[in-house]
């Protein structure tokens, strides 16, 4: 049974120390991706900072990851490139579970992370007329 998502929410990244992360739903793009800073390769890890200076969650740990791989993106302006993609974790609806999440600079985006369809397939129905369902329901359980 799949559950309704709304165009934005916000989801947690426990293994990223990352927490009501505001996510857009992205059914144009295949792949779901992370915004992240200062990536660079150090005897076989990758290593990067998430999120900026400006952000209400930014810590300044630097994440390293011993597993990675490199996928071939197309943005949506139709350019192929090389990006870093990591597998970590995502709760939304109180459910943990994997995501793969390329790697990428979003700095002019408003959104720090996008779900594409890969992720949502045959978990969520997109409703572009609702905003934050999860994000609502963890906050209700909270109180």
């Amino acid at each position: 049974m799949k559950r309704n998502i709304g165009r934005i929410d916000k989801a947690d990244f426990p293994l990223l120390n990352l927490f009501d992360i505001e996510v857009k739903i992205d059914t144009g793009a295949y792949t779901s991706s992370i915004h992240c800073k200062n990536v660079k390769i150090e005897d076989n890890f990758l290593k990067c900072n998430f999120l900026d200076e400006e952000h209400p969650s930014y810590h300044e740990k630097e994440i390293i990851f011993d597993e990675y791989d490199v996928k071939v993106v197309r943005s949506s302006n139709g350019q192929s490139a090389a990006r870093y993609r990591i597998k970590t974790e995502i709760t939304l609806f109180g459910k943990t579970q994997p995501i793969y999440l390329t790697l990428s600079d979003r700095e002019e985006m408003r959104f720090p992370v996008l779900l594409g369809r890969k992720f949502l397939s045959k978990k969520y129905m997109v409703d572009i007329n609702k905003t934050n369902l999860s994000f609502k329901l963890k906050t209700k359980n909270e109180h």
